[in-house]
């Protein structure tokens, strides 16, 4: 298969036609060939969002017919949910029923968004004399949205539509490694008669070249970006070294996911495996620390290692795969890295920590890994795997287990076991993190904010939060006093 990128309406090649390969991890084989953005595409595309923001009718245009256009984009995604699915599988990796669910997902935020898009107002300032004060919410202008290869369609809806809704222009670049689904979402919004020409476009290529000159651009007001901690830092400094753009991060996390001794034992069992395996534990807020008190320590590892080995790996495409390959050979030789690592520190492997055999050797596919008695001072329990690789430590009690939860540099995610409320509640309050689950794990509903605290980023995403990063307030005063000014 071969793609071209989508600027200013046109399917286009690089301009010195240069290429990337894409691979189906499952098979270790190339599965298509897309363009490898040069600077000039990455500014063309620029240019285009630019004059669409600055002279066009999209940020003009009445709130409710951009509305309605977003509900017609949710509508094309569900016409072409079953392709879309079966080419996010074939590119990232992840078992069908998944991406079905993640391109429902999908369409649901331009749904949420297309009936948000009238609902923006500003408000009426309560000031003393004869004045009138009041509030404007106006679209930030253009924005480059980098998004990472985990979810890739759903990444790309979670930052198009609010951004569209608000009324901003935007160019989009998906990773490098899961392009497909983003170059087809393309092809299916040209075909949105409404929606005008230049006001999205989606290049192709990589992080130091075109995610590096949306980033260092003039021209570009915001960046919207999902991606590690590192890039992360770098783009907000160079963000600020340029014309100070508006920034909003979600970053990484090492999200601990706590145990107590009076929780449903069976829910706990299918909380903790689906917490850090989903995904391949490719996600960002995966449960990546497993919290146990002391009393059911030992019971509760036995049995997630029971299931984990039956957790069946294989072809995303197969009926019953419940977890599929990692994205590529590099990132499969990273979290191996992990697994060494985890072995020297002294803690104890209790299952995985393998590739397998036989058919599946040719993708790049690692075992379900469970380490016991983590030192939670190592690397493997403070730095973010991003594999289906998890740490598991004891504690004793209640306010061990918040220490240990908060002692990261990362702060997205979180889940609370327990029957007790009160105690869920005060351990709520208690963790730093974005989100907290309790007694379940991963359900993001589009009403409510999505981001991190400390290194997990700026800002949020979802629900009215993520529209906010999308528009400026400005206040307008007017003189209703005949009088001149004494001056």
């Amino acid at each position: 298969m071969t793609y071209r990128m989508y600027i200013d309406g046109e399917f286009v090649e690089s301009n010195n036609r240069q290429t990337r390969d894409v691979d189906n991890p499952a098979k270790g084989e190339v599965l298509a060939q897309v363009p490898e953005a040069t600077t000039a595409d990455v500014e063309r595309a620029i240019a285009a969002a630019r004059r669409e923001f600055d002279e066009g009718k999209w940020p003009n245009m009445p709130a409710a017919k951009r509305g309605r256009i977003l509900l017609q984009i949710a509508q094309a995604i569900r016409t072409h949910a079953k392709e879309l699915a079966r080419l996010e599988t074939l590119n990232m990796g992840k078992p069908l029923s998944e991406s079905e669910g993640d391109i429902a997902d999908a369409a649901d935020c331009f749904e949420y968004y297309g009936g948000l898009a009238n609902k923006i107002t500003g408000e009426v300032n309560p000031i003393s004399g004869r004045a009138l004060d009041f509030t404007l919410k106006e679209p930030v202008g253009v924005c480059g949205q980098i998004i990472p290869w985990n979810f890739p369609l759903m990444m790309a809806a979670w930052k198009i539509a609010p951004a569209l809704a608000a009324g901003c222009t935007l160019i989009l670049k998906p990773a490098e490694q899961t392009p497909l689904t983003a170059l087809r979402f393309a092809e299916i919004l040209d075909g949105i008669s409404d929606l005008p020409k230049g006001v999205v476009n989606i290049v192709t290529g990589d992080g130091p070249t075109a995610g590096a000159t949306l980033v260092k651009s003039h021209d570009v007001d915001k960046i919207a970006f999902t991606g590690s901690t590192e890039v992360g830092k770098w783009i907000l400094k160079t963000s600020a070294e340029t014309n100070l753009k508006k920034v909003t991060l979600e970053l990484g996390g090492k999200s601990p996911n706590v145990f107590f001794a009076d929780s449903d034992f069976e829910m706990a069992i299918a909380g903790a495996l689906f917490g850090i395996f989903y995904n391949q534990g490719e996600v960002c807020s995966a449960g990546s620390r497993i919290l146990v008190e002391k009393s059911i320590h030992k019971k509760l590892v036995d049995a997630m290692a029971e299931r984990a080995r039956q957790i069946r790996l294989g072809d995303g495409m197969e009926a019953g795969t419940k977890m599929g390959p990692l994205v590529n050979a590099e990132h499969r030789a990273r979290v191996e890295g992990f697994i060494r690592i985890g072995k020297e520190s002294g803690a104890k492997l209790v299952c995985g920590g393998n590739r397998p055999g036989g058919e599946l050797a040719r993708g790049y596919f690692i075992a379900p890994t469970i380490f016991d008695h983590v030192d939670f001072n190592s690397r493997l329990a403070q730095e973010e795997v991003f594999g289906p690789v998890v740490a598991v430590i004891p504690f004793e009690n209640e306010s061990e287990a918040i220490k240990l939860a908060n002692h990261s540099q990362y702060g997205l995610a979180a889940g609370v076991w327990t029957k007790d409320f009160t105690k869920a509640m005060h351990l709520v309050k208690k963790i730093r993190a974005g989100i907290v689950w309790v007694n379940h794990y991963h359900p993001a509903p589009m009403e409510g904010p999505w981001g991190g605290y400390k290194q997990s980023g700026i800002g949020r995403e979802l629900g009215k939060y993520g529209i906010e990063n999308y528009l400026q307030a400005k206040q307008v005063y007017i003189n209703l006093n005949s009088k001149p000014v004494q001056w």
